[in-house]
């Protein structure tokens, strides 16, 4: 199979694995108005999402294993268009169920991704695990900016977030015919035998990694804009902010990937981008209006700073990983791992938010996360060890 046509069929699937999740946030208040939401509930909306992307990231190797890498992602994507569709119900219990079923399909192909690329185009796994980052991030940053102007168009918020089926349809159109022609699993391929990936002190210590990555993504993913609308902001205004959070992570998401790549200086990369997010959330958090550099310069500091996070994760998988059932389940343990803390984040930090009447010590936990996420760069380092 040609490495392009994988390629190109790994990104029109990609697009679509954060924008259903992006264009939820901007709509967060308008939905809790809507349907009578504590702060707290609102955020478990996010992270059952999440919680499901992790029971997906668990499940994915096998269930990969079982139908074919191939065949299983079509199907993660269809499970985003299935419950993008059903979000389009404005009842708590679609936005929940509906949230839970696209979140499974995220957390498989996230998975299934890595195998993929390990399989098809091994000789680029950090170029192209950069690139399929950048269109999720396409994908994010056009969710949070056009989320309002699409409840408005569209005459509700449940309709703005259904909306987010047609481009994952569209998506396995493209991907149908590849999967097709990589067939299915040899017969013994199922029955493969690996040896449990938490047994790796190497995979631990990327699983603590992802984990401080993927919960100071998620939490300010769903937080930041009513931050902000807290403070004056329209949600139209709040929107705009998480697209241009979400455009800043494109550069550093395409390019850090492959300079960490030429050489393997994984700490290096990995600590100036953590500290670049570390740096933003910390502006953000105490000096979130100008004088002192204000919104927009904190917040495409932290964009640069987590853009590099997940592919350097991922990437650091696929380079001390021998082959793709390998990579697909070490990247299960560690991604599975990461949206257990990154689910429970949301819903930790709404419930601070109603405790407290505001959003300073929900953004603390921003700042913990990212002290963690620093301390496993170091143990993780440049150098294969165990």
């Amino acid at each position: 199979m040609r490495p392009l046509v994988v390629l190109l069929g790994l990104l029109a699937l990609s697009v679509n694995l954060r924008a259903a999740l992006a264009g939820y946030p901007p709509l967060l208040e308008t939905a809790r108005d809507d349907l009578g939401l504590s702060a707290g509930a609102a955020g478990l909306v996010q992270s059952g999402a999440l919680l499901a992307m992790a029971a997906g990231s668990f499940l994915g190797s096998s269930f990969g294993l079982r139908h074919g890498r191939e065949t299983a992602l079509g199907v993660a994507v269809g499970l985003v268009a299935l419950g993008s569709l059903v979000r389009g119900v404005p009842v708590v219990a679609a936005l929940v169920g509906g949230s839970l079923v696209l979140g499974l399909g995220i957390g498989l192909a996230g998975v299934l991704l890595a195998g993929v690329v390990k399989e098809h185009l091994p000789e680029r796994a950090g170029a192209v695990t950069g690139g399929y980052t950048v269109a999720m991030m396409v994908g994010a940053s056009t969710a949070g900016a056009v989320a309002v102007p699409l409840a408005t168009l569209l005459g509700g918020w449940s309709f703005s977030l259904a909306v987010w089926a047609v481009p994952a349809v569209l998506a396995l159109g493209l991907w149908v015919p590849v999967a097709r022609r990589a067939g299915r699993p040899a017969p013994h391929a199922a029955r493969q035998v690996l040896a449990p990936p938490w047994r790796s002190s190497f995979a631990r210590r990327v699983a603590v990694y992802q984990l401080g990555t993927s919960s100071v993504f998620y939490g300010a993913l769903t937080w930041l804009a009513p931050y902000y609308e807290g403070l004056g902001w329209s949600p139209q205004e709040a929107g705009l902010l998480i697209a241009v959070w979400s455009l800043a992570q494109i550069p550093t998401a395409l390019v850090v990937p492959v300079l960490a790549e030429r050489r393997r200086r994984w700490r290096f990369w990995t600590g100036t981008t953590s500290a670049c997010a570390f740096v933003g959330s910390l502006g953000v958090w105490l000096w979130p209006q100008p004088p002192v550099v204000g919104a927009w310069g904190w917040i495409v500091l932290m964009g640069l700073g987590l853009g590099a996070g997940f592919p350097l994760g991922l990437s650091v998988i696929a380079w001390r990983t021998a082959d793709g059932a390998t990579v697909a389940a070490t990247s299960g343990l560690v991604l599975g791992t990461g949206y257990v803390c990154a689910g429970l984040t949301p819903l930790l930090m709404g419930v601070l938010i109603d405790l407290t009447g505001g959003f300073t010590v929900a953004l603390a936990v921003l700042l913990v996360f990212g002290a963690l996420q620093a301390g496993a760069v170091v143990a993780i380092g440049d150098r294969p060890r165990e």
